[in-house]
């Protein structure tokens, strides 16, 4: 074995250190020292060094952070007993474009992708109000070039060239409203917009936020295969939410580590569909019958517990904004050719009977590589049964949101 080596990273901006099959952060502006025992070719995590020290300024979004929001490989030097000293500097070279960027989810998720390292240009598109919005975060001091596009006459310019294409437009949900009862005029919300992704930007990764998710990304998977562009593996629905919900409350309830905890979440992103893999967590933990029907349904019913609490005042648009940062930038170190990055996504996926379906996926610079689908081996007795039952609103909800796109096209 090699001697002991020291390395030093300096970075200074939102770094996250991520471990295979999980997305962990420390968001630091910070000096990482790692003191190993043998020379290793490629930092990957918090677990790869025998020991980790950092020295941290400060922390934006605090010590332990349960989002990815950045992670990139630094090569240790292949000298066993030289001293390194490198400085990552992130290549701002990807162009996103929030489309609902003046809404509740839309500014602080502007907010958080305008901190990402690897966003050279940040298009903000809305139907009004999105140029104070921008004006505001082009102040915010990190690379990223901040553009504005008022109404349907700018959102092909907004879309010219994006790499990243994140979907949150669309009404809210208040006291007493079901996902479902934001169809009608989310549908043809997410409809127009990816026509407009498709005529601009067919390349690239779209991130659908919209509620009903079950419903709205098999919608735009109909309006991409009307339009010849659609590639299946650039297309998610954003559950990350879930995920960092469960991952939450298992560490709440079981007095874990927040950063060690990771809970795979599979099926949909509404109600019932919504089903938290316990049986899977990382690191092992055991469940009484009665921990996990609390934990499952609490996961499940998340969204309207901030409803709830919020009376009147808007839905869950913090944390939603967190947890959509998160998958972008999950996507931006893919495309940037980190080969170790995993997501849960509402998909089109053949793990099912269900055309589309949430699992973990791994993400590469073409989109979906592959699905993890041991995580769907061996599930608990509890957890195979509310798979079964999940699939019937699944299903009813996917075929509701191709329904819709047909109809439309026909009517069109």
């Amino acid at each position: 074995m090699a001697a002991t080596s020291a390395t030093i990273l300096s970075i200074g901006t939102n770094a996250s250190l991520n471990t295979k099959l999980n997305s962990f952060s420390q968001s630091k502006s910070a000096s990482l020292r790692i003191n190993s025992q043998e020379t290793f070719k490629s930092f990957c995590g918090l677990k790869a060094a025998s020991s980790l020290g950092c020295e941290s300024e400060s922390s934006f979004l605090g010590k332990q952070s349960s989002a990815a929001l950045w992670r990139r490989h630094a090569t240790s030097s292949q000298n066993a007993n030289q001293n390194v000293y490198k400085k990552l500097q992130p290549q701002a070279s990807y162009k996103v474009a929030v489309l609902g960027a003046a809404g509740g989810i839309g500014q602080p998720l502007s907010l958080l992708i305008k901190m990402s390292p690897l966003v050279s240009t940040l298009n903000l598109y809305d139907i009004a109000n999105v140029k104070g919005v921008a004006a505001d975060i082009s102040h915010c001091n990190t690379p990223s070039k901040v553009q504005d596009f008022t109404g349907p006459s700018e959102l092909g310019n907004a879309l010219k060239g994006v790499d990243v294409v994140v979907i949150p437009a669309g009404v809210p949900r208040k006291p007493g409203m079901t996902r479902d009862d934001l169809f009608n005029i989310n549908a043809g919300i997410v409809k127009s917009l990816v026509e407009a992704v498709a005529d601009n930007c067919p390349d690239a990764f779209i991130h659908i936020i919209s509620n009903p998710v079950n419903s709205t990304v098999p919608i735009a998977a109909e309006v991409l295969k009307k339009k010849g562009v659609y590639d299946s593996k650039k297309l998610f629905g954003v559950t990350t939410l879930d995920v960092v919900r469960a991952n939450t409350f298992v560490a709440e309830r079981k007095n874990l580590k927040l950063i060690d905890v990771d809970v795979p979440v599979i099926g949909g992103h509404a109600g019932i569909t919504i089903l938290p893999l316990l049986s899977k967590t990382r690191p092992s933990a055991s469940f009484t019958d009665e921990e996990i029907q609390e934990l499952t349904v609490r996961i499940q019913n998340a969204g309207t517990e901030v409803v709830e609490a919020k009376a009147g005042a808007g839905s869950a648009t913090l944390s939603m904004a967190y947890a959509a940062a998160r998958f972008v930038e999950s996507s931006l170190r893919a495309l940037d050719g980190d080969g170790d990055v995993y997501e849960c996504s509402f998909v089109q996926s053949d793990l099912t009977d269900l055309p589309f379906f949430a699992s973990r996926v791994k993400l590469g610079r073409q989109g979906i590589e592959g699905f993890v689908k041991s995580e769907l081996q061996g599930l608990s007795e509890y957890e195979q049964k509310a798979l079964e039952a999940l699939k019937t609103e699944l299903k009813a909800s996917i075929e509701k949101g191709i329904g819709f796109a047909q109809k439309e096209a026909v009517a069109a």
